[in-house]
């Protein structure tokens, strides 16, 4: 899936803006040090992710230091900044489709931005193992298109058009695109037990401490049900308390 072989032997991941701000703002972005060195691998923002991230915000009074702390991390490698013509292109492209995929009362509804573009076409520039995005609306325009039909029909209670020309043409594009969201990561990084300095030594307090991880990134924009966090919570716990039981 790599264009013109770049990234053809790159192992990577790509991130979008609001995973990253989800990480921050839960004082959990020191966890990428730690998933970077067990991926093995090389984590990716783009220019606009960048600017979303760090750029805007220094020249604001709000959220100087998540920017500072992204900054950092930027300086250490451990987040690379992806600058190359071929992702910029493709992005204008698949914001250009996906912002006239979907139509309603004969208005084309605006349902991407730069930032998370630039993502996608990263992941696909580079062929990525993964682009992390917690946005409802990007993730199902890669994953499952009827369903971001039916939600965009239901949220605005109207008729939607589809113009399948562009539809496909995205599909065409994001075909083999895997996303990932912030709670996959946080996820992978309390298996790895990376947060084990927060536990005491009882399951309850594990309990506690997924809970906490899970509202954190849920609270902070990820697309995350209520279900899905009563599932994570009893799927971890369950397999704790098999090992407990086996030891």
């Amino acid at each position: 899936m790599g264009i013109g072989g770049v990234g053809d032997n790159m192992k990577s991941i790509v991130f979008d803006t609001g995973p990253v701000i989800s990480l921050t703002t839960n004082n959990l972005l020191w966890a990428l040090d730690h998933l970077k060195d067990e991926f093995e691998g090389d984590f990716y923002i783009t220019p606009a992710v960048k600017n979303e991230l760090v750029d805007r915000p220094l020249r604001s009074k709000k959220f100087k230091f998540e920017a500072l702390q992204v900054g950092y991390r930027i300086r250490k490698g451990i987040l690379n900044v992806l600058d190359i013509p071929k992702v910029t292109l493709l992005a204008e492209e698949l914001r250009e489709l996906a912002n006239h995929t979907f139509k309603t009362k004969g208005n084309w509804l605006h349902i991407v931005q730069n930032a998370e573009m630039e993502a996608i076409a990263a992941a696909i520039v580079l062929n990525s193992s993964a682009v992390v995005v917690d946005e409802r609306t990007t993730k199902l325009l890669v994953e499952d298109q009827k369903e971001l039909a039916r939600v965009l029909h239901s949220k605005l209670h109207t008729k939607v058009f589809v113009n399948q020309k562009n539809l496909d043409k995205i599909r065409n594009w994001v075909k083999g695109v895997k996303i990932l969201r912030s709670v996959e990561l946080v996820m992978v990084a309390y298996e790895k037990g990376i947060f084990d300095k927060y536990l005491a030594k009882d399951l309850g307090s594990r309990k506690t401490l997924i809970e906490s991880l899970l509202w954190g990134v849920k609270l902070h924009g990820c697309a995350l049900s209520r279900r899905e966090i009563d599932e994570i919570v009893a799927i971890e716990l369950g397999g704790e308390q098999t090992t407990v039981k086996q030891q």
